[in-house]
This record gives structure tokens, C-alpha cells and sequence, in this order.
């Protein structure tokens, strides 16, 4: 059985060029990534402007995507992102700053638990 995998890319714009970053993102880049194999779904996020308050660093990432991988060789999934990057197959732009990109790898260690599936009262605080 295939193991599931959770990749986390952390990026930024050029500056001055944040719309041509999301643009490229959204149209092209999220998809040529889960043409690689494994990859199953994929969801991008920017950083909300409110915060937990115990937060003592300001993060240094304003997007971050997350792609969801189910593989038995994801050691392959991932030289094929690095195989791709540059070619018509995963076309690069000058728009994401490379210098930037923070991507680690997960593997799954607890299926998804959704709140409504959770048969206890919620706690409440005193």
C-alpha cells in the first residue's frame, strides 16, 4: 500500500512581481507539479494577516502550497520535480524567488480526523 506524504513549499515573490507569481502559480505551476508521479492534489495559501498570538517570529513566507503525495517511491516523485524544473513540462519564471523556497517533506502518521466524526462533547473552558 502506498504511503501518503504531505509536501510543503514556503515561497515568495520577486518583489514587484506578486501578481505574476500568483498568476503563474494558480494557471500553471500547481498543476505541472501534480503531473509528477504521486503527486495527488495540490492547494496554495497566503499567509493570514491575523496571527497566533504566541507567535514570537514574524514568518518569513507569505505563501505556502501544499501537495498531497500517495507513493511507495517518493524519492522518484521528488527527483521528478527537479528533473522537470526548467523544461516545457514545468516552466520556471523569474517571478518566484528561488532563494526563498523552504520544502519539506511529511509522511503521514495519523489519518485525517475530522471534528464532526469525534464522538465526545467538545470541552469547555472553566
Amino acid at each position: 500500500m502506498p504511503k501518503k506524504y504531505t509536501f510543503l513549499a514556503f515561497t515568495n515573490p520577486t518583489p514587484g512581481k506578486e501578481d505574476e507569481y500568483n498568476t503563474w502559480y494558480e494557471e500553471h505551476h500547481l498543476k505541472d507539479v501534480i503531473n509528477c508521479p504521486g503527486f495527488v492534489s495540490a492547494r496554495r495559501f497566503r499567509l493570514a494577516s491575523t496571527q497566533f498570538e504566541f507567535n514570537t517570529v514574524t514568518p518569513a513566507y507569505r505563501y505556502l502550497a501544499l501537495y498531497e503525495l500517495e507513493t511507495d517511491d517518493v524519492e522518484t516523485s521528488l527527483k521528478e520535480i527537479v528533473a522537470r524544473a526548467g523544461s516545457a513540462d514545468m516552466v520556471m519564471i523569474d517571478a518566484i524567488d528561488m532563494s526563498t523556497l523552504f520544502a519539506p517533506l511529511y509522511e503521514e502518521v495519523t489519518p485525517l480526523i475530522l471534528a464532526r466524526d469525534v464522538k465526545r462533547p467538545r470541552r469547555v473552558q472553566a
